[in-house]
């Protein structure tokens, strides 16, 4: 196995799916050293929804790379094949929905430890919502109905991960209470519109839309029951992106 110095990987709170600039997107495509970088996109926590891989494909084949999708409901790659494909990708980025079913379902074709594989050969792995829980140790989710805790995940990131931070009622709340009472391990809570790069398990570029946008270090407190610290973020503008256009 061929193991490369570092190991990347992005939480999202936005993207293709949800922002029309698009500049998170080119943040992405612009930490890959590669003039036409291969992006395979994951929907499996969305059950494969044809529109939301459509949604991906009109955003990306405008932008100078190689889209691809890897959908695992109607499955036609043999291990092999399966195998080769992910590992050919230089940005794996996973979609939103349900978290606990898309851990299942990736545990029972292999894709998470394909993942974790890309992962130590440097392909960066991204993703909003479930996509950026699953690479923590655990997460904070809607997988089962009620906002609560998901002691799972890929554990490529230490800690937790708590998406939509500032945008879905009781959020906040229900993730701080997690970690304070220890049901979860301290994390990072994303807002939407952050983009937040990790290096080798390091914070290591904060991004926003929107200056109120930010990115959260959230962790137990004997005093107070949890802290909250505001990390800062760059604001992203379009004159300071790279030109990642066709």
């Amino acid at each position: 196995m061929t193991v490369v110095s570092e190991r990347r990987l992005a939480l999202l709170g936005g993207g293709f799916s949800t922002d029309d600039d698009g500049l998170l997107d080119d943040w992405v495509l612009g930490q890959v050293p590669v003039r036409r970088p291969k992006v395979c996109f994951v929907p499996t926590a969305s059950g494969d929804a044809p529109a939301y891989i459509e949604q991906f494909f009109e955003a990306y084949r405008s932008r100078s790379c190689e889209p691809s999708v890897l959908q695992l409901f109607r499955r036609e790659l043999d291990d092999d094949e399966l195998r080769t494909f992910l590992l050919s990708q230089d940005v794996v980025y996973v979609g939103g929905g349900n978290t606990a079913n898309m851990l299942a379902v990736w545990r029972a074709h292999g894709v998470d430890q394909l993942l974790r594989e890309a992962f130590d050969r440097g392909t960066l792995l991204c993703g909003i919502s479930a996509g950026a829980n699953c690479w923590a140790e655990g997460s904070h989710t809607d997988s089962f109905g009620p906002l609560t805790h998901l002691s799972d995940g890929l554990s490529l990131l230490s800690g937790s991960v708590c998406p939509h931070y500032d945008s879905e009622p009781g959020r906040r709340a229900s993730y701080q209470a997690a970690v304070a009472s220890r049901a979860l391990p301290a994390g990072w809570a994303v807002e939407d519109g952050v983009g937040a790069l990790f290096t080798n398990g390091h914070l290591t570029d904060c991004v926003t839309l929107t200056p109120e946008a930010l990115l959260y270090r959230v962790e137990p407190d004997t005093d107070s029951g949890v802290s909250e610290q505001a990390l800062p973020c760059r604001l992203l503008a379009r004159t300071h992106q790279v030109n990642q256009r066709a």
